[in-house]
């Protein structure tokens, strides 16, 4: 890809970010679910923001998961399990500027399969 084209696609996915950002924000009862992904691996974590602490994490690399649909419907499994142990049931969703489709809507999906709602 040329080094322009991909400049431009950052900025405008950081641009998104910070709209979406400027709207959401977490708590400690209603943590923001932030999804980052790269090529290779997913991250995931649970965010109060009001105390700027981040109450649960989880990465693909760390679980052997892929970053493809598959990998992130498991990511999401665990990462719901390991919300449900901190007592979290309700989350806001920070999809950090991504589109929801492919594997952000496959960890969406799999979240709301194990009855956390957002």
């Amino acid at each position: 890809m040329n080094a322009k084209v991909l400049k431009n696609k950052v900025a405008n996915r950081l641009k998104r970010k910070r709209r979406i950002r400027a709207k959401i924000s977490g708590c400690a009862s209603l943590p923001r679910v932030s999804v980052f992904k790269s090529n290779r691996y997913l991250s995931v974590q649970a965010i109060d923001d009001a105390s700027a602490t981040t109450l649960c994490a989880l990465n693909s690399k760390s679980t052997g998961h892929k970053s493809n649909k598959e990998g992130a419907a498991a990511l999401g499994e665990a990462f719901a399990a390991k919300l449900k142990e901190a007592n979290l049931t309700s989350v806001v969703f920070d999809r950090n500027g991504y589109q929801y489709h492919g594997v952000i809507a496959a960890f969406g999906d799999a979240l709301r399969a194990n009855e956390i709602k957002f």
